[in-house]
């Protein structure tokens, strides 16, 4: 059977596969040295709840300048079979989603989301409700990185008619990225903060850890 510490090092190995120590700037040794420390923090109780819940994610963060990791290459290494990851965001508008004033990102090069959901409870209901709807269960949207990294990780997770939004990432317009799939490719565009969509949900993380 599978454990969380096996997954870890399944996510991690993933990464490393995927080119992300060249993405970051670094070797492949410093790369798993920098998220290693990350390990000690999946515990032995963490466990799936459901198809929507996955119960945690590595997420790279920054590279080892500490610059964001450029989300447009990372949506790049993504995959749904054998079909490559893309945004109809260019590279430059892509750059100016941020995270929301609400949420802060641990240091370091990556770090643990922890308690994922995908979001179908909140199929066709629009992202300005369920931010609102999230924020009082205490819990918060996920950013572009983390919903890349959770595609990354396990792309099942993004299913057809169960996409989902990335509620926690703006630019100071009413876009809200999302990610869905289009001709069988994983997709980054951005829906509008007032409308539902039927197969659009909004994806939701019960905390960020890092070391």
């Amino acid at each position: 059977m599978t454990t969380p510490h096996d997954e870890f090092d399944r996510q991690l190995q993933v990464l490393t596969d995927l080119g992300y120590p060249e993405l970051t700037g670094q070797s492949p040794a410093d790369f798993t040295a920098a998220l290693q420390p990350l390990r000690a923090l999946v515990t032995d109780e963490s466990t799936e709840r459901g198809e929507d819940h996955i119960p945690f994610v590595i997420v790279v963060a920054r590279t080892a300048t500490g610059a964001p990791v450029d989300a447009h290459l990372a949506m790049s290494r993504t995959t749904l079979g054998t079909h490559q990851g893309f945004s109809d965001l260019d590279a430059e508008d892509l750059a100016r989603f941020r995270p929301v004033e609400s949420v802060t990102i641990p240091g370091g090069v990556g770090y643990l989301l922890q308690d994922v959901d995908t979001g179908s409870d909140y199929l066709n209901v629009t992202p300005a409700d369920a931010s609102t709807s999230l924020a009082a269960k205490g819990r918060t949207g996920l950013t572009v990185e983390e919903g890349i990294a959770l595609l990354t990780a396990r792309p099942d997770m993004l299913r057809k008619n169960k996409c989902f939004s990335l509620l926690a990432s703006r630019c100071g317009d009413k876009r809200v990225p999302a990610l869905w799939i289009s001709q069988r490719r994983p997709k980054l565009g951005w829906c509008w903060n007032g409308n539902p969509h039927t197969w659009l949900g909004s994806a939701s993380a019960g905390a960020r850890v890092g070391i």
